[in-house]
């Protein structure tokens, strides 16, 4: 039973902050999918998984596919994805065909901004990039949400190590659920291929953490999951989990 089934809806305005504070973990999910089930019976149809089609993406999409077939999934596509990327993408429409997969622009094209700012905006102005192709969509997409769910989890860095399930999330005004907070690298893979999901390619070839083409990069062997973004910077978010605004 989950033990907030009952209780009255946790919304940005009404928030509760020890939601899931007691709950056992020891089954296979880690409480993924007791979380998973209760924000969909929660919010119903005014919430939003925006998924980045990594690894934990596809236990997501598997997870949040058995207790709501007909979900709202968004990809923020950016334009400067992997070919890989947006050939997943394909493969999970084929395998969850009554998902509700929705791939979200920027307002800008590529050429459109490099007209305003310059043709490499996501070198010279990182923040600025991620931004206008990334943070704005997804503000547009949640402008109409109450709640939205994310991959992250406590071991990926030390700026998501205090994440819990049910979070209050200040950058979108809005509640952010992320059921895999306790799951390490190693449990995301076991999940993949046990029930033998799709993932991105890219990840055969030391590609932990995959986004856009000019901000990813292949790792070594050792490093957090992820290592590989924005390397040679001091960037390690997109914003799409910080508060601060460019």
């Amino acid at each position: 039973m989950n033990p907030l089934m009952s209780e009255e809806k946790i919304t940005y305005e009404h928030f509760k902050i020890d939601a899931f504070n007691d709950l056992d973990i020891s089954d296979e999910t880690k409480g993924a999918r007791q979380v998973i089930a209760w924000a969909y019976e929660m919010y119903g149809d005014s919430i939003v998984y925006a998924c980045s089609f990594g690894a934990e993406g596809m236990v997501l999409i598997d997870l949040i596919h058995s207790v709501r077939k007909n979900a709202e999934i968004v990809f923020l596509d950016t334009d400067l994805h992997f070919q890989q990327t947006y050939d997943l993408i394909d493969r999970v429409k084929t395998r969850y065909p009554e998902l509700n997969i929705k791939l979200k622009k920027p307002e800008l094209t590529l050429d459109e901004q490099a007209d305003q700012f310059n043709s490499a905006l996501w070198k010279n102005d990182p923040n600025q990039c991620c931004y206008i192709r990334k943070i704005k969509p997804l503000e547009e997409v949640l402008s109409g949400a109450t709640a939205w769910v994310s991959g992250l989890r406590r071991e990926q860095s030390p700026s998501r190590q205090f994440t819990n399930y049910v979070n209050k999330d200040e950058r979108f005004k809005s509640v952010k659920v992320c059921p895999l907070i306790h799951w390490t690298w190693d449990d995301v893979w076991h999940y993949i291929k046990k029930n033998d999901l799709h993932y991105n390619e890219l990840h055969d070839f030391n590609f932990p953490s995959i986004g856009c083409i000019p901000c990813t990069s292949a790792v070594s062997t050792s490093g957090d999951s992820r290592e590989g973004r924005w390397s040679n910077s001091n960037k390690t978010e997109c914003g799409l989990h910080t508060t601060e605004k460019p």
